[in-house]
């Protein structure tokens, strides 16, 4: 496997042997082989059945948020989340993600000094699609250096909901390299490919939400600033 095409594929279309429940996790999230012919990946497989009732997301929606973040990351063309799909598991409809080798010990925080700048594309990521739950090991890095963010199942809230660890940024200007890619995505998610992609997943007033969390950045040019009581997740890691 040598694309995200690759990827796609095999998530979808692979066969699922489950290998045990992920630690750690709020929900019921399991590590699971998928077999081709040709070959057999790790995917992370998010049942909508495991998913535990919160009051503020309607109920048996987190596993759909979780592809519309990797579709909102693949219409800006960052950060890196993993290639996520919706299929039909040992468990019924789900999330499936490409698992992501890394190790435990390094996350956001042991990050933060040496790699800061990779950061801001999360930081601003997480403003579009109104990210809850920003926990530092939610940043995970691969053998290649390669920084990548997962859990994604409380976003794309229509009401003001950003928490996160990674407030760095807050204030400071956006670059125009970014606001370029912002712009872009704002018009998408009005019309075109990714808004019928995005509805699909998504109510069609939570991605109108994300397009005006858009146009909010392109008109202060300036990352968000924390503005409620709460703006961090627990626990942080």
């Amino acid at each position: 496997m040598t694309t995200e095409d690759d990827a796609l594929r095999l998530l979808s279309g692979g066969e699922v042997a489950l290998i045990g429940l992920m630690p750690h996790s709020s929900n019921y999230t399991f590590l699971a082989e998928l077999h081709h012919p040709d070959c057999t990946v790790l995917g992370v497989y998010k049942p909508q059945k495991g998913e535990q009732p919160l009051w503020d997301f309607p109920e048996g929606t987190l596993y759909r948020r979780e592809v519309a973040a990797y579709e909102l990351s693949r219409a800006l063309g960052w950060p890196g989340v993993p290639p996520t799909v919706v299929r039909e598991g040992p468990h019924g409809p789900g999330s499936m993600q490409l698992f992501v080798e890394a190790d435990p010990n390094e996350h956001f925080f042991t990050l933060r000094d040496k790699r800061l700048e990779d950061f801001a594309a999360v930081a601003l990521f997480d403003a579009i699609a109104n990210n809850a739950d920003r926990k530092a090991g939610h940043c995970l890095v691969d053998a290649d250096g390669t920084i990548w963010s997962v859990d994604h199942g409380v976003c794309f809230a229509i009401a003001p909901k950003l928490r996160s660890v990674i407030w760095e940024f807050a204030g400071e200007r956006i670059s125009s390299e970014l606001l370029d890619d912002v712009r872009r995505v704002a018009g998408v998610l009005r019309s075109g490919a990714a808004r019928d992609t995005m509805t699909e997943l998504l109510d069609v007033a939570e991605v109108d939400a994300a397009a005006d969390r858009a146009d909010d950045l392109l008109r202060s040019k300036r990352f968000p600033e924390p503005d409620s009581e709460r703006p961090f997740p627990w626990p942080p890691v």
